[in-house]
C-alpha cells in the first residue's frame, strides 16, 4: 500500500471494509467530486429518487447488513434526509451520512453561495445534525482526517446509531496517510472486572430462585450484538420466551418454547397473566417505547426484570452501568448450571386462539382483516424479510408464524409512514449482497415482502424505480383502504383529512420502469385471495411484483387499532 492516499479513497476504503457493498444518496453539486470515487473504490452507487429516501434505504440496509451508507450535499440534500437519519437514531441503526461541502475558502471567506440562508453562515446544518448523530467530524485537515473518520466510523459501530461527516469539495483528492488501513476500526473492549464478576453472580442467583421465568427480546437486541448469545440462552434453559415488535424476527420462531410477539394486555389472558406474574423476566436490548410495548402494558414488572441493554444492566431499581451486554450474556452462559434453573418439563399452554380459516364457502365474500392475514402468511419462506408499515398492515402481519432465518420490520419508534418502502429497497439490496456472498445461512434465494397501505405508499412511491432499475427481489401487497386508516381510528374517523387520492395503483410498476410482464394483480374477495396464493409466479422469489388488495376503510386487525376503532365507535370496553 502507498504511503498516501486520495481522502475520498481512504473514507471509500474504510466503508468497504466494514462490509458495505454499496452507497445510497443523492448526487448534488457540492459531492459530484466525491461521487467518482464511489465505483473505482468497488462499491456501488445506489441512486435515489431523493434524500429522505435514500436515508430509509440507508437504514433498511444497516439493519440488515450491520452498517449503512448515504452521500447527500450540503443544506437541501442532507435536510431533506434529517428525517430518516433521525429515525435511524431513535431505533438504532448504524448509519454513515457523509455530505459533501462547499471547499474551505467559500467557508472561510463566508461567500454568499446557493444550498445556504445566504448569510455566509455554513455551521448551522451540522448543529441541527448533532441531535441525531453520535458523532460528527469536517474533514477539513489533511493531517487529521484519517484519524476522524476513523473515529466517527466506531463511534458508529459502538452505538449503533447515526455518524454525520463533512466533506469539503477541495478535499476530496487531497492526499492523506494510509498507514491506518492496515489495522480494522477496533472497538474499545471491556475486561472483567469484580463488579461485573458479582453483577454476573446475581443474575444467576435470581436465574436459580425463580419459579415462574421468563424471557423477552426486544429489537435493541440486534445493535447489542447479542442476538445468538440469547437464542443460545432460549434454547439452554427452555424457559417460555417472546419478543416485542421490534425484536421479532431475532429469536428462532420455530423454537418450540418461543410464541411470537408480546402484546401485553392484547395479547391472549392466558399469555399475559403469565408475563406478567414471572417472578423473573430477562430483558434483552430493552427499548420500552409506548408503540413498541402496547401502551406499556408489555413492559415487565420492573422488580421481576433484569435488563441487559446498550447502557449496562438493570434489576428492579437498581442500575449497574459498564458492563456490555456482549460480555454480560456470554459470562451468563458460560456460568449458567441448568440443573439449577426451573425446568418447565411440562410447558405450560401459552398458544393463542387459532386464527380464522378459509373455505370454499366464502370465496365470494369480500376480504378482511381477520381472514387475511392468516392466510397471507404462507407466502413468507424461509429467509425472507418481512415488512409491515405503520398501520394496519405493522399490526396484521404480527399473527404471521415465521419460518427460520425471517426478519422482520415493524413500526417501533419513529412511525415515519412510508419509511418502509424506503427500506425495502436498502434492506433488500443487503440480502442480495449477503446472499452472493454465501453468508446467508446457506439460503440461495430469498425476497423481501412489503405490506403497506396506500397513504404510506403515496409517500415514497418514486423508490419503486430504484427498486426495478436494480432488479431487487421485492414483493409489495399494497392495502388498499382508502386513506390513512391509522389515523381514523385514532381521531377523525369520518374526516376528510384522513382520505388520500385514489391512485391507480398497479400502474405505478409500468410507469416507474417495469417490463411489461411483471406479475401484478388486483384482488377484493376470498377465492382471489386463495387463487393468488397458490399461483407459481406469486410464489417465486425473483424480481419485482406488486398486488393490491381492496379493503374496507374501517377494518383493522385485532388489537391496539381495533380498540381505537372501537372507542370512536363508543362500543369500547
Amino acid at each position: 500500500m502507498p504511503d498516501t492516499i486520495k481522502l475520498a479513497e481512504y473514507l471509500f476504503t474504510r466503508l468497504k471494509q466494514l462490509g458495505i457493498g454499496a452507497i445510497h444518496g443523492v448526487p448534488g453539486d457540492f459531492n459530484l467530486t466525491l461521487l467518482d470515487y464511489v465505483e473505482p473504490a468497488g462499491l456501488q452507487w445506489v441512486g435515489n429518487a431523493n434524500e429522505l429516501n435514500a436515508g430509509y434505504a440507508a437504514d433498511g440496509y444497516a439493519r440488515i447488513k450491520g452498517v449503512g451508507a448515504l452521500i447527500t450535499t450540503f443544506g437541501v440534500g442532507e435536510l431533506s434526509a434529517i428525517n430518516a437519519i433521525a429515525g435511524a437514531y431513535a431505533e438504532r441503526a448504524a448509519v454513515v451520512h457523509i455530505v459533501g461541502t462547499p471547499d474551505r475558502p467559500i467557508q472561510d471567506e463566508r461567500r454568499l453561495v446557493h444550498h445556504t440562508f445566504n448569510d455566509g453562515e455554513f455551521g448551522r446544518f451540522a448543529k441541527m445534525a448533532a441531535h441525531v448523530t453520535v458523532a460528527q467530524v469536517d474533514l477539513k485537515d489533511p493531517r487529521t482526517s484519517p484519524e476522524h473518520i476513523d473515529f466517527a466510523l466506531a463511534q458508529c459501530l459502538l452505538h449503533s446509531r447515526p455518524v454525520y461527516i463533512q466533506v469539503p469539495v477541495d478535499m476530496v483528492s487531497v492526499p492523506v496517510a494510509a498507514e491506518r488501513l492496515q489495522s480494522e476500526i477496533r472497538l474499545p473492549s471491556t475486561e472483567l472486572t469484580a463488579h461485573s464478576y458479582m453483577v454476573i453472580d446475581k443474575i444467576l442467583e435470581r436465574m436459580y430462585e425463580a419459579e415462574q421465568p421468563s424471557i423477552l427480546v426486544d429489537g435493541e437486541t440486534r445493535s447489542c450484538g447479542i442476538v445468538e448469545l440469547v437464542q443460545n440462552l432460549v434454547e439452554v434453559t427452555g424457559w417460555p420466551s417472546w419478543t416485542t415488535g421490534f425484536g421479532w424476527g431475532l429469536l428462532d420462531d420455530t423454537t418450540p418454547n418461543v410464541y411470537g410477539v408480546y402484546r401485553g394486555r392484547f395479547d391472549a389472558p392466558t399469555v399475559h397473566t403469565f408475563v406478567q406474574e414471572s417472578d423473573l423476566v430477562l430483558y434483552f436490548g430493552p427499548h420500552p417505547s409506548t408503540t413498541n410495548s402496547y401502551s406499556s402494558t408489555s413492559v415487565p414488572k420492573a422488580e421481576a426484570t433484569i435488563s441487559i441493554g446498550h447502557n449496562g444492566i438493570r434489576m428492579g431499581d437498581q442500575d449497574f452501568r459498564d458492563i456490555p451486554a456482549q460480555l454480560a450474556v456470554a459470562q451468563i452462559l458460560k456460568k449458567l448450571d441448568v440443573s439449577k434453573a426451573t425446568p418447565y418439563t411440562t410447558p405450560p399452554d401459552l398458544s393463542r386462539p387459532s386464527a380464522a380459516s378459509y373455505s370454499e364457502a366464502l370465496n365470494d365474500k369480500p376480504i378482511t382483516q381477520e381472514l387475511f392475514w392468516p392466510m397471507a402468511s404462507k407466502l413468507v419462506k424461509a429467509g425472507d424479510i418481512l415488512m409491515g408499515e405503520t398501520g394496519s398492515a405493522g399490526h396484521g402481519c404480527r399473527d404471521f408464524s415465521l419460518p427460520q432465518h425471517v426478519r422482520t420490520f415493524l413500526p417501533v419508534t419513529w412511525l415515519s409512514i412510508g419509511y418502509m418502502l424506503g427500506a425495502a429497497q436498502g434492506a433488500a439490496l443487503a440480502q442480495r449482497e449477503l446472499i452472493a456472498s454465501s453468508q446467508y445461512h446457506g439460503i440461495k434465494s430469498a425476497r423481501t415482502i412489503l405490506f403497506i397501505g396506500d397513504g404510506s405508499f403515496q409517500m415514497t412511491v418514486q423508490e419503486l424505480g430504484t427498486i426495478i432499475r436494480h432488479n431487487l427481489n421485492v414483493t409489495v401487497i399494497l392495502i388498499n383502504n382508502d386513506g390513512y386508516t391509522i389515523e381514523r381510528v385514532i381521531h377523525g374517523l369520518k374526516q376528510g383529512y384522513n382520505d388520500v387520492a385514489a391512485w391507480r395503483y398497479l400502474q405505478a410498476p409500468g410507469f416507474f420502469g417495469a417490463k411489461e410482464d411483471t406479475f401484478t394483480a388486483k384482488i377484493s374477495t376470498l377465492g382471489e385471495l386463495q387463487g393468488l396464493l397458490e399461483s407459481e409466479a406469486l410464489s417465486k422469489a425473483e424480481g419485482f411484483k406488486m398486488v393490491e388488495v381492496i379493503m374496507d376503510r374501517e377494518d383493522v386487525p385485532a388489537g391496539p387499532l381495533e380498540w381505537l376503532l372501537q372507542r370512536q365507535l363508543g362500543t369500547s370496553n
